[in-house]
């Protein structure tokens, strides 16, 4: 098992598997409330079944090279993660996201942690076009998109169904070419 220092805080990125259900299913219960705000990920894992089973289907996803999963552990605790909800080598193009529980929130866990995957699927993977989707009322997560160098392209209106409300989503991206020069830049 690999894990990528995210700084020098205690913080390291890891891939999350199925046999981190039990540990997975307290992280979700701590943050339930908080990372349920604007997206489905709290409601996808109840119990130790449904928590394993969501992981499961990650583990699948990157067994066919679909998708991957990847917790942010700070001092050994899981406090949220990033993912590429899909990942297409033919095409070139992925998409990613995050959360994070509340007590880990604003300290760059998630920026650091959004920048290794992007580096490998940019560089190792030759993935040309990053997509980011955020609902437009988290301006959190569109905060982070523009933090990263990602351009807002638009909106999908009432596009995203959570709990009985429409919302609209934002769709972010990088390029290849653009995402190269941006972490020059930072070099």
């Amino acid at each position: 098992m690999f894990a990528i220092s995210l700084g020098d805080d205690g913080a390291e990125l890891r891939p999350l598997e199925p046999y981190h259900a039990e540990e997975y299913l307290a992280h979700i219960e701590r943050g339930r409330e908080y990372i349920g705000r604007w997206i489905l990920l709290a409601d996808a894992s109840t119990d130790l079944s449904s928590a394993r089973a969501f992981l499961q289907s990650y583990a699948d996803r990157a067994a066919a090279d679909r998708g991957r999963l990847y917790g942010i552990w700070v001092d050994g605790t899981l406090v949220g993660g990033v993912l590429f909800s899909s990942f297409d080598t033919a095409a070139g193009i992925c998409e990613v996201g995050c959360w994070l529980e509340e007590t880990a929130v604003g300290r760059g866990l998630v920026t650091r942690a959004m920048r290794v995957i992007l580096d490998w699927a940019v560089e190792d993977r030759a993935i040309h076009r990053v997509e980011w989707r955020a609902a437009a009322g988290n301006t959190a997560s569109s905060k982070l998109a523009e933090r990263l160098g990602l351009v807002r392209e638009g909106v999908l209106r009432e596009s995203y169904p959570l709990r009985g409300v429409r919302h609209d989503m934002e769709v972010w991206s990088v390029l290849a070419p653009e995402w190269r020069k941006l972490r020059a830049a930072e070099r």
